[in-house]
């Protein structure tokens, strides 16, 4: 399989050159230059099949080609080794609850095989001074920096806005030592992923560093994502009620929502899908008026969503040949502010108990919206609710238990550089740190 970049002026690369590269040359994202679709017979039996089963069937469709079996095998094992579960939380309304992996975010799926599938190309080809690219909101810098821990021959650089994530998230990536490095910067989200993107396309740090970034731009963090749009479909089936599903989706970076459509092309029997937009709502104003127009983030409680410029917005127009009527054929969307979203928690939490995230009550609040009468309704919960712990005991007005594993992170000494957003500083960074 050769991958393309999405802005089509770089060389088709292999799947080792795209996931060592990250970002193609001409600052375009891969794509797989053919979607395979799975068989009939697959969806007849879906709902017979493990987690593991039915990741271990989508990631050959989609890496194949390019590992051998027993080697992907063994990456989709490690790195999906706990449970996604999905739960109904009302009448024709299931939460996919995606925050059991080791840093309580949904981000750990692709981390952690990106990581994986990274290190058996770094050692495969003998690479030295491989420095992975991060650029985070919040819950992606948690994700790979615990997925990296301790890989040999790899560094992390996790780049993060100065106040805009949560206490929990900072903690995760800043208190880890060792081979990860946390940069804060004195900006927004975009200003962290335009020095990512620029360090990729910059002469003198590529002719003396190997530069990939694990944010949903690579195609291995991005790609394994859609193993879970399968999975909730299986637990939909298992209990017959894989008829019209609707699946409501979180939307920042729009990584998660093109995985999804991804699984969609492939053969996945969703009905439709629905972005869900806190305030940074660029998306919601393209699928409707057909202009997309990136702005400055603004700074809301459902961080991970502060996103002005989303980078896989290009995967989508590509995906759909560039045209916005296809697109809004397979989606629809909302956005709400940060007072819709704490009454979703709140409400939410008083009617049936279950606690939301502020970004799973954006998705949920968009399904609740959005949902038709005779469809089944799934949201994504992409991170647990105690990584906002102040915001969702202030909805609820109660205090909430945080996770052992998450509250040992708060324990630790932070470790971090303070930076402006300017790319020369964060260069000389790069040289002086590694």
């Amino acid at each position: 399989m050769k991958y393309y970049s999405t802005r089509h002026m770089a060389p088709n690369a292999s799947l080792q050159e795209a996931v060592i590269k990250g970002l193609a040359p001409d600052r375009g994202l891969y794509m797989p230059e053919k979607i395979n679709r799975l068989p009939a017979e697959f969806f007849n039996e879906i709902g017979n099949l493990s987690l593991t089963d039915i990741a271990k069937i989508v990631a050959e469709k989609f890496f194949g080609d390019d590992m051998d079996k027993e080697k992907l095998n063994a990456i989709v094992s490690e790195a999906l080794n706990f449970d996604i579960p999905l739960k109904k939380v009302e009448e024709e309304i299931y939460v996919l609850e995606l925050f059991h992996g080791p840093t309580f975010a949904f981000k750990d799926v692709g981390a952690r095989f990106m990581s994986r599938m990274l290190s058996h190309f770094v050692q495969e080809q003998h690479h030295e001074n491989v420095k992975v690219l991060v650029a985070t909101s919040g819950d992606t810098g948690s994700a790979v920096a615990n997925g990296f821990l301790g890989v040999e021959g790899i560094q992390v650089f996790v780049l993060y806005p100065s106040g805009k994530v949560s206490e929990i998230q900072e903690a995760q990536f800043t208190t880890l030592g060792q081979n990860i490095v946390a940069l804060e910067i004195a900006g927004t989200f975009d200003d962290c992923q335009a020095l990512v993107k620029s360090a990729f396309v910059d002469e003198e740090l590529n002719k003396k560093m190997y530069l990939t970034s694990a944010n949903s731009i690579n195609i291995a963090r991005f790609l394994p994502q859609s193993i879970y749009y399968f999975y909730a479909y299986a637990q939909l089936a298992k209990q017959q009620l894989e008829d019209n599903v609707v699946v409501a989706v979180p939307s920042g970076n729009l990584g998660n929502l093109a995985a999804g459509l991804f699984a969609k092309k492939m053969g996945l029997p969703i009905k439709r899908f629905i972005a869900a937009n806190n305030r940074n709502d660029v998306f919601f104003q393209y699928l409707s008026t057909g202009n997309y127009e990136p702005r400055t983030s603004i700074q809301t409680i459902a961080n991970a969503m502060d996103v002005g410029a989303p980078s896989n917005f290009e995967r989508i127009l590509d995906l759909y040949n560039q045209s916005h009527e296809a697109i809004k054929q397979d989606i629809s969307g909302n956005t709400y502010s940060d007072a819709e979203i704490k009454n979703t928690i709140r409400t939410v939490y008083e009617k049936t108990g279950y606690l939301l995230d502020p970004h799973g009550a954006c998705a949920y609040q968009a399904l609740k919206d959005g949902k038709k009468p005779d469809e089944t309704g799934v949201f994504l919960a992409t991170a647990h609710p105690a990584k906002f712990k102040e915001t969702v005991e202030e909805c609820i007005g109660s205090a909430i238990e945080i996770p052992d594993r998450l509250s040992a992170f708060m324990r630790r000494k932070k470790q971090s550089h303070l930076l402006s957003n300017d790319f020369n500083l964060f260069k000389k960074t790069l040289f002086n740190v590694s």
